[in-house]
């Protein structure tokens, strides 16, 4: 398991401190509610139990150290994004699924044995995480590379214009790209002829390079303005660099979050947390990050600018296609007091769940 670290470590806790601390940070998770001295001291059992003085002046020391913070004086004390991570590093007692989980989870994601295409597999795994987890379901879908049988540009308006790429397997992506200033529809059906022959049977990495230099060289039978369409496209679906626009994302749960809200500050939470989920790419980038973990990574709060506004969490996963390589990724996104004992496991055995289905061609 894969966690960014923190400044701070276990050891600039002693034992009572890091028993308080833990304390807070459970019952904070458990109910959303910051917890005060009088609270913790009615949590206490066994031998050790702290006088509501010495618990205050330990949530001082812990809040001196960026761990708690409180909305006023008086409050009750929460943990603070470094807090939660602190305790998500060194705290935290994950568990394992249950059998009747897991077997949910299977149910979920396998869904009818007529239809176990790779769309219905993610789709599924989207909305099993989102109904388990209490957040929203996210699944980053592996980069289509396929090879291709048919291109066609469709004219939206002046300035843009649908692009359709449908798959030797059946399958059709849309796109929309910018198109050069005074393209008429003829050339729009030039460029798309043009590819749809020369890409046929291949993918776009390995067409490419032919491509460019048909057209560098003269020999494309294009005009000027098909010619310029056709290198636009092929420089943004084809690049070296992934590209966020051929991947897909799926989100399902949305209405999880809004349930789970239980107050005014919350709704605003979940609020920003929704236009931070229509920024796709700066999502699918953040997904992509899963490829340099082996198994799950979380990411808390403001650790990442994307989520500086809401304060939100992410626990992401990814999963691997039959050689073992990482091709997307899974996840639950919600708000930072997810239950992280549950969600790690959960996350983890859905991204295993999605690789083995895919490998075997479901």
């Amino acid at each position: 398991m894969s966690f960014q670290s923190t400044s701070l470590s276990l050891s600039h806790l002693d034992e009572r401190a890091r028993r308080v601390f833990k304390t807070i940070v459970e019952s904070y998770l458990e109910t959303g509610t910051p917890v005060g001295s009088r609270t913790l001291s009615q949590m206490q059992h066994g031998d050790s139990l702290l006088s509501p003085a010495t618990l205050r002046n330990t949530m001082a020391d812990l809040a001196s150290l960026g761990l708690l913070s409180s909305t006023h004086m008086s409050a009750g004390r929460m943990p603070t994004h470094a807090g939660l991570r602190l305790f998500v590093d060194g705290l935290l007692e994950i568990g394992d699924l249950s059998g009747s989980e897991r077997k949910s989870i299977n149910a979920q994601i396998e869904g009818s044995p007529h239809d176990r295409s790779i769309e219905n597999i993610l789709e599924n795994a989207s909305s099993a995480l989102a109904g388990l987890a209490g957040g929203a379901g996210l699944v980053l879908a592996p980069e289509q590379s396929g090879n291709l049988r048919h291109v066609e540009f469709v004219g939206l308006d002046s300035s843009q214009a649908l692009v359709v790429l449908v798959y030797e397997d059946g399958h059709v992506e849309n796109r929309i790209m910018p198109i050069p200033p005074g393209l008429i529809p003829a050339a729009l059906e030039r460029a798309g002829n043009f590819l749809s022959a020369r890409l046929k049977g291949k993918n776009l990495g390995e067409a490419r390079i032919d491509i460019l230099k048909e057209i560098e060289t003269g020999r494309a039978a294009l005009d000027a303005a098909s010619a310029q369409l056709v290198k636009q496209g092929i420089a943004e679906w084809a690049g070296t660099e992934k590209n966020t626009q051929m991947r897909n994302l799926i989100v399902r749960g949305r209405a999880q979050l809004l349930d789970n809200a239980n107050a005014q500050s919350d709704l605003e939470r979940i609020r920003l947390l929704f236009e931070d989920l229509e920024r796709k790419e700066e999502l699918i980038a953040l997904l992509d990050k899963a490829d340099a973990a082996d198994g799950v990574k979380i990411f808390i709060g403001a650790e990442n600018p994307l989520f500086s506004l809401s304060g939100s969490s992410v626990v992401v996963a990814p999963y691997r296609n039959a050689h073992q390589k990482i091709i997307g990724a899974v996840g639950v996104i919600g708000p930072t007091r997810l239950n992280y004992a549950r969600i790690i496991p959960m996350v983890d055995y859905t991204a295993n769940m999605v690789g083995r289905l895919l490998q075997n061609g479901s």
